[in-house]
Parts: structure tokens; C-alpha cells; sequence
């Protein structure tokens, strides 16, 4: 029988830092430009002379690495609440909107304003944001209950994904733009579009940490949760709204990048107790090791040309949905 290894010691965690820095240095180290090793030395260290190197380590992939550490870890929080509070192992940011919210926000500000370049970033976030929003008050009208919640994220999305191909269909002129969008990807994104995201997701991880807790017995149903004085549907409209503004953050940089943040709960999962609070905290690990070492393969297996992230998480999360699909249906 083989044993499961488990990360719930600090020595597990400090096990996968120190995975994400050897795969950040990586990725800092190689890329299309190649570089000796005393280039890339010295533009890490800024040394006359190497003023070309620093740029390409600097400017152009260091804030791709930052981006993807920022982005998987926004959308495995999103992920690992989704999945918590809904009871649904397939639930992901795009269940409650969050990627038709920003797709439609984004077609809408490149059909009306084109050249607004500096804006995309902040649609991006305030459509998915208010598509989270408007979900949750659909929802609470009623019972609010798992169903509810994952019905009104399936009608909604419908409705802004029509609306995305009614405008793409108005104006054709949308749809390049948009592809680079949809598809997702870190590369060209500057430090300061970091900022605010870095600061909200991480902002996300500490509340969904403090009701880490609350979350755990609501894992056990909504009756059983009730008796333990917990309010079940002030809980779930607190927790999907964190996991909406996590996942509108990650998605407002990193356009509708897919599959991370149904695959990292599911893999965190086998190597923790399944407590809300571990799972949250190896995620955020495992989401930025996931899309780091994704980003890197993408620019290096097929340079000078490179693939998307989203292209090659799409690889790898779709065999995964399938596994999940398949895995639950025996088990039915």
C-alpha cells in the first residue's frame, strides 16, 4: 500500500517555498534570450555593462514570475472556497461568473473604447467582481443553498457568454483582442498592474483563513451547521464573495486562465487533513508553483515562439476534469 504524503508540518510547507523559488529562479534564469551565466549575473546584480540582461531579468520576466505566483494563487483561494462552501468537487471562478463577468466586461471596453489599453486591467476586475455580486443577490433571494448558488452561476454565465458572441458578431475587429484575453496569459504584464491584486488576494487569504473554521462545519451540511450556531447563509454569501474578488483579481491581469483553480483544491487535498484552513495555505503554494512552472514551459520548450499559459494549463486540466468525472462516476 502506498503511503500519502502529507505537507500539514511545517516542513511540508517550507517544502514547496522552497519548490517555487527554485522554479522562480528558473524561470528567471531561462527564457527565449539566452544568456551565460555571467550575463545573467550580471544584469541580476545591475553591473555596467549588462544593462540589456537586467531589462530582459527585470522588466520583462520577473514581473511574469511575480504575476503568475499572484494569479495561481488568487484563483486556487477562489478554488478551495468554491469547492468548501458549495460541496461540489467540480465547482471553479467560472461557476459563479467570475470569467463570463470579465470576458463580457472586456469585449464591452474593446467594442466601445479600444485604445483605453489602461483600463482593460480594471473592467476585467469590475465586470467579474459585479457579475459575483449580482449572482449572490440572485441567489439570496432565495433559499441559498448549494444548488441555487451553482444554478444562478450557470444561467448568468450563459446569458454574458451570448452576450460576448452578440458583440463579437457586431464587430469582428473584437475578437483578436479578445482571444489574447480569453485565452490567459502572464507575459507583458509590468510590476505596478500587480499591486492592488497582490494586496486583495492576499487580503482574501487572511479573512477566509480567520473563517477557516466556521467554513469546516459548513462542510458538514447546512443543518448540522445550523445547530452549531453557525449562519449558513451569511457564511456563504461572505465566503463566495471573497472567492469572487480573489478570482476577479487574478483574472483582471491574467485574463480567463482555466482549470487552476479546479485542479490545485484537488491536489491539495490528497497531500492535507482536508481542513479548510491547510488547504488554503498549501493551494496558495501549489496555485503558484502550478502556473509558474506552466508559464515556464511555455516560453522555453518552444522558443523563440511562445505558448500561452492558459494553452498549457488547458492541457493539463483537461485530462484532469476527466479523471474527476470518470473517478466520480465509479464511485456513484
Amino acid at each position: 500500500m502506498t503511503r500519502k504524503i502529507k505537507v500539514k508540518s511545517a516542513h511540508g510547507k517550507i517544502g514547496l517555498v522552497l519548490i517555487l523559488l527554485f522554479l522562480s529562479m528558473l524561470s528567471l534564469r531561462f527564457g527565449s534570450a539566452e544568456m551565460t551565466d555571467s550575463d545573467f549575473f550580471g544584469g541580476l546584480f545591475n553591473r555596467r555593462g549588462y544593462e540589456t540582461e537586467r531589462i530582459i531579468l527585470l522588466t520583462l520576466r520577473l514581473p511574469r514570475i511575480l504575476a503568475a505566483i499572484i494569479a495561481g494563487a488568487g484563483l486556487s483561494v477562489s478554488g478551495v472556497i468554491l469547492q468548501s462552501v458549495t460541496g461540489n468537487e467540480l465547482a471553479s471562478p467560472n461557476i459563479i461568473g467570475v470569467n463570463a463577468g470579465a470576458g463580457f466586461s472586456m469585449v464591452l471596453m474593446l467594442f466601445f473604447a479600444p485604445q483605453t489599453v489602461y483600463l482593460r486591467p480594471f473592467a476585467a476586475f469590475i465586470g467579474a467582481f459585479l457579475t459575483t455580486i449580482f449572482i449572490l443577490i440572485t441567489a439570496s433571494k432565495g433559499q441559498f443553498s448549494k444548488t441555487t448558488v451553482i444554478l444562478c452561476g450557470v444561467a448568468i454565465t450563459a446569458v454574458l457568454n451570448a452576450g460576448i458572441s452578440f458583440i463579437t458578431y457586431l464587430n469582428p475587429d473584437v475578437i483578436m483582442d479578445y482571444s489574447f484575453f480569453s485565452v490567459g496569459g502572464v507575459a507583458g504584464t509590468e510590476i505596478k498592474e500587480l499591486i492592488l491584486p497582490a494586496f486583495a488576494v492576499a487580503f482574501c487569504v487572511l479573512i477566509t483563513l480567520v473563517l477557516s473554521v466556521k467554513i469546516d462545519i459548513l462542510c458538514l451540511g447546512d443543518s448540522i451547521a445550523n445547530s452549531l450556531g453557525v449562519n449558513v447563509k451569511l457564511l456563504r454569501v461572505a465566503c463566495l464573495a471573497i472567492a469572487g474578488l480573489s478570482a476577479a483579481s487574478a483574472v483582471s491581469f491574467a485574463g480567463l486562465l482555466g482549470f487552476v483553480g479546479l485542479v490545485v483544491p484537488h491536489i491539495a487535498r490528497k497531500i492535507t487533513d482536508g481542513s479548510v484552513s491547510e488547504l488554503l495555505k498549501v493551494s496558495v503554494l501549489i496555485g503558484g508553483i502550478l502556473v509558474v512552472f506552466a508559464d515556464f514551459i511555455g516560453r522555453t520548450v518552444f522558443a523563440p515562439s511562445e505558448i500561452p499559459v492558459g494553452i498549457i494549463m488547458a492541457f493539463v486540466g483537461a485530462p484532469f476534469l476527466l479523471y474527476i468525472v470518470i473517478r466520480r462516476s465509479k464511485n456513484a
